[in-house]
């Protein structure tokens, strides 16, 4: 089933997905600020610092800004119909984003550095990429003249999902602030989804919509990466 293909408002399903994410994210919180430190510690035998490390607010801080993005995305951007399946799937990577790094930080002491900096335009760089590309798209299709015409200008210019590589690049920056290198799995698990199912599974459906405007359009731009892949 094309799933992009149908639309409707889903306002049920929404509401429900939303509840679901901001439980994530207070589990997340709970980890990381609350009880969960000592749960955590006694199930992997861990040894948490006693303080909080800044680290651990700036990974929470990192979950507050995507949960306020995605309700964006949610309840604005988001045109098509949702179906109850995806309202149980779609929180398993927010499982992986709010409370596996939340996890991972946690025996991570060492203060922030150069890297953590680094870690934090990378995630402001992603987040512009997914939200700033998907508003202007938006506007291009509330304008009447644009019926039928397929949005390839701002962002989507550099790559056909380019939105997917700003999603990448902000998950990228949590591995960085988590400080392990098992946080990478996470980041190499979110590409290998969007390059392998997510992004081919949306290239069908713009491809059987816009015809030759898109075989062009796939012609002269990169799938993901930009002047990559």
């Amino acid at each position: 089933m094309d799933i992009y293909a149908q639309t409707g408002g889903s306002l049920p399903q929404k509401l429900v997905l939303l509840t679901i994410e901001l439980a994530i994210l207070a589990a997340s919180g709970w980890i990381l600020f609350g009880a969960g430190r000592a749960v955590v510690a006694g199930l992997t035998g861990w040894t948490i610092p006693s303080a909080i490390p800044a680290r651990a607010i700036l990974i929470f801080a990192f979950s507050v800004t995507t949960m306020v993005r995605m309700s964006l995305t949610l309840f604005y951007l988001m045109r098509r119909r949702m179906g109850w399946a995806e309202v149980f799937t779609i929180p398993i990577a927010f499982l992986l984003y709010y409370v596996g790094f939340a996890v991972l930080v946690l025996p991570e002491g060492a203060p922030l550095g150069v890297w953590d900096a680094v870690a934090v335009g990378l995630f402001l760089l992603g987040a512009f990429l997914n939200t700033g590309s998907e508003l202007a798209r938006d506007q291009f299709k509330k304008d009447p003249h644009n019926k039928g015409r397929l949005y390839t200008q701002g962002l989507f210019a550099l790559s056909r999902h380019i939105n997917f590589f700003g999603d990448i690049l902000w998950v990228a920056a949590y591995a960085i602030v988590a400080h392990t290198l098992w946080a990478t799995l996470i980041p190499l698990y979110t590409l290998c989804f969007f390059a392998f199912f997510n992004a081919p599974a949306l290239d069908r459906h713009l491809a059987s919509r816009y015809g030759a405007q898109y075989a062009a359009y796939a012609e002269r731009s990169k799938m993901l990466i930009p002047f990559v892949l």
